[in-house]
């Protein structure tokens, strides 16, 4: 007799790469779990028992061997007549190694294959996996279930085979990593694929922070009219129970919470927030140190850390030297004291001194320059390194992608650190998320509520303080003509004359791109940090250090000379360190 009544659990968890014992007793866990909310299946999402990504970790054959055991343990499990499960791992058969999706249930194991593997921006797939044969459904106890893997859905042949085999109803196990504006994009291509194949679909997203990636959450399923029958939360774990009924029409998800989700500037929040709490826990740190100027980007790094651990887990330390004004002072151990963290001051003055001393002779002659005011940064970068080598805790790094993308940060100095929570933020997008702090924090923070980030760190001019009277304008564009210039050059490669029309000075925007290829250097040794843009440095944006490119365009009959006169800085070198 056909069966007319399903339930599934939706288990929309964070799983930790390489962790396969680990993943393995979470899945029976969650399998128990299930079984008492009166579950008949449990659905887990892409690669979970390996952790997703898991990037080259897939090729060892030691690897592979310990996540094909851990699936036949929990397949003989099945055997007991409780919920089957739904589960992703690395699958090897013969000489091929796939990203696979298997069905657990009575002691067997039945596995189907990803078809499209993604191989753009922060997906690498190919290198590491083949693609399956497009499948038919599984047979699930008289039901037949329809399995694409993330990516297949985002192209309409996986499912228009599944649909045309008979497949009832879609369950799309996916590693899908935030970005801003990925919530719509998801729906718009789950909703066409529905449309296409008129059958249901449940979205199911892993959720937890990998490196430079963050994965939101926000499971969904949608009917066979793509009205939305649940949504799940983001940025945090949940275990659903989804009820469906099987009518003359074919199956709909009758009963599963429906929640709101954070969008916008709540959303890139949330996600440094968890960025930075699992890069920290995964890596099992007690705690993170951080350098903190009295400046907005170590306030918002500071404020961010609070929130992912709480106060008594980070430790701000002010690092003043004869530059560093009253004001700072004053607002650094107030920001302090709002978040409630443990707060040190410490000068600098005899490191810097004593390496001014001990280069005086090979400087003899020379004007003072950068080099002192590097010295600076370096010396606080080493200060707070020792700390964290004493003490453990990790240093957070506080430069933001406006600083990154033009070379306005000191390598071997303030880039000194494990991580970077506001790595892929443009300034101006830090100030946007200081003041929605003030006013919001997400679910689950951990730091107070109410203002954190003083009115007086908003409203000053940003500086480095590394000379008397120094303002970050007095070298760049204002931030927001800057951001505007380096949103159309990294994430829309659009060309100068293009960037130009829009109403940018020209010599403006040929000096940013020169900065910003200059810096490349630089990016390649920087901290990873949570991607929150369509296109961050690191994964998404691979430039070659050595480079001579410009974009001549409209000026392509300039000298060189003219350029440089232009810039006020040769062509080629001369790279600000």
């Amino acid at each position: 007799m056909a069966q007319h009544r399903l339930t599934i659990a939706l288990a929309q968890l964070n799983p930790v790469v390489g962790d396969v014992a680990g993943n393995e007793r979470r899945a029976r866990e969650t399998r128990a779990e299930a079984a008492r909310m009166g579950a008949d299946i449990v659905m887990f999402t892409e690669l979970f028992l390996a952790g997703y990504p898991p990037e080259d970790l897939v090729l060892k054959p030691a690897f592979q061997d310990a996540c094909r055991a851990a699936v036949e343990r929990l397949a003989r499990e099945t055997a007991d007549g409780g919920p089957a499960m739904l589960i992703g791992l690395p699958w090897r058969d013969g000489e091929a190694l796939y990203n696979a999706y298997a069905l657990l249930d009575g002691g067997a194991i039945s596995v189907r294959y990803k078809v499209d593997l993604p191989n753009y921006g922060v997906f690498d797939e190919k290198r590491v996996f083949e693609p399956g044969p497009l499948p038919g459904p599984v047979n699930f106890r008289g039901i037949r279930l329809g399995l694409p893997v993330c990516e297949d859905i985002w192209a309409g042949d996986v499912v228009e085979c599944l649909a045309e085999t008979g497949a009832e109803m879609l369950l799309v196990p996916n590693g899908s990593p935030y970005w801003r504006g990925k919530t719509e994009e998801r729906f718009n291509i789950a909703a066409a694929r529905v449309t296409e194949s008129g059958l249901p679909l449940v979205y199911l997203n892993e959720v937890g922070g990998q490196d430079e990636l963050v994965f939101d959450g926000a499971s969904f399923v949608l009917n066979a009219d793509c009205s939305l029958a649940c949504q799940l939360p983001a940025y945090e774990e949940t275990i659903a129970l989804s009820v469906w009924e099987k009518s003359e029409e074919g199956w709909a998800c009758i009963g599963a919470p429906k929640v709101t989700v954070e969008e916008g500037d709540e959303a890139d929040y949330a996600a440094c927030v968890l960025g930075l709490r699992d890069y920290v826990e995964k890596n099992r740190f007690p705690g993170v140190v951080l350098g903190l100027s009295g400046g907005i980007d170590s306030a918002i790094c500071a404020a961010l850390a609070v929130d992912a651990l709480g106060p008594e887990r980070v430790h701000c330390v002010m690092l003043p030297y004869r530059y560093t004004s009253d004001e700072s002072l004053r607002d650094a151990q107030a920001c302090a004291r709002a978040l409630g963290v443990r707060y040190d001051t410490l000068p600098i003055a005899p490191a810097v001194e004593g390496f001014e001393e001990l280069l005086a002779p090979l400087f003899a002659g020379r004007p003072r320059d950068i080099t002192e005011e590097n010295l600076q940064s370096r010396a606080r970068g080493t200060i707070l390194m020792a700390i964290s080598n004493k003490f453990g805790a990790m240093v957070v790094t506080t430069g933001n992608k406006s600083e990154m993308s033009v070379g306005y940060a000191t390598i071997y100095g303030d880039m000194n650190g494990g991580y970077n929570p506001i790595k892929d933020l443009y300034k101006t997008e830090v100030y946007r998320l200081s003041h929605l702090r003030n006013r919001w924090k997400p679910k689950g923070a951990l730091g107070p509520d109410g203002t954190v980030i003083l009115p007086n760190i908003l409203a000053k001019a940003p500086t480095a303080e590394l000379r008397e009277g120094q303002k970050d304008q007095d070298s760049l564009p204002p931030y927001d003509v800057l951001d505007e210039i380096l949103r159309g050059l990294v994430e829309q490669e659009l060309r100068v004359s293009e960037i130009v029309a829009k109403g940018h000075d020209e010599e403006t925007v040929r000096k940013v791109e020169r900065l910003l290829y200059l810096a490349e250097y630089k990016r390649r040794q920087a901290p990873p940090g949570v991607k929150v843009t369509r296109r961050n440095f690191g994964r998404d944006r691979r430039y070659p250090i050595v480079n001579r490119f410009r974009d001549e365009g409209m000026a392509a009959h300039r000298t060189d000379e003219a350029l440089e006169r232009a810039t006020g800085k040769p062509r080629i070198g001369g790279m600000d360190a």
